[in-house]
């Protein structure tokens, strides 16, 4: 029987363009599909009020989709959420490195594609908690919530008729989420 070749995060980063983006799951490649048009503009809605916020009172900086994270070592787990935040504190939050960005981002957000199942966005949050975020948001268009997760705390669900806030990662961030949904229709 042939032992699996486990995939490290420098032999992904030379990956290069291909057909398909990946990230990397325990050592293992896991094709990641182009999102569509709902998805990207809510991300992207979400990312430019974290960036006018952040860039204002200089807290660090905002990275869009595509940039990869170095969750775990041995085997190697990349991740790359849809939008990220990494304060003033840790040096990808004051310089953007070439590479993949060590360590968990402070506050990951992944907006939930239709063909995303609820509970691989939720392993992929616990994933960021493990490894040091300080806050995750699952965004769920069609659900019109968003679901917040911290560490040794429950999940909370905020509905379209709540405030999102930035809690202790984005202190002062607030987003109304009946009009960050409303732009969706």
């Amino acid at each position: 029987m042939a032992i699996p070749h486990l995939v490290t995060a420098e032999e992904l980063a030379r990956l290069g363009e291909r057909d398909f983006d990946f990230e990397l799951v325990s050592g293992k490649l896991v094709p990641v599909t182009p999102a569509g048009g709902q998805h990207g503009a809510l991300a992207m809605l979400l990312g430019a009020r974290i960036h006018a916020f952040v860039d204002a009172r200089a807290l660090g900086r905002v990275y869009a989709a595509e940039t990869g994270y170095i969750l775990q070592r041995k085997p190697d787990t990349v991740r790359a959420p849809d939008v990220s935040f990494v304060s003033a504190n840790r040096p990808a939050g004051v310089r953007s490195p070439r590479g993949f960005i060590p360590g968990a981002p402070d506050l990951a957000i992944e907006v939930r594609s239709p063909d995303d199942s609820m509970a691989a966005l939720e392993a992929k949050a616990w994933q960021y908690l493990r490894a040091g975020a300080r806050l995750v948001w699952i965004v769920d268009p069609q659900a019109r919530e968003v679901r917040v997760y911290r560490v040794g705390q429950p999940v909370e669900a905020r509905t379209e008729s709540e405030v999102l806030d930035g809690g202790e990662v984005l202190p002062g961030f607030m987003v109304e989420l009946a009009g960050l949904f409303a732009e969706m229709d």
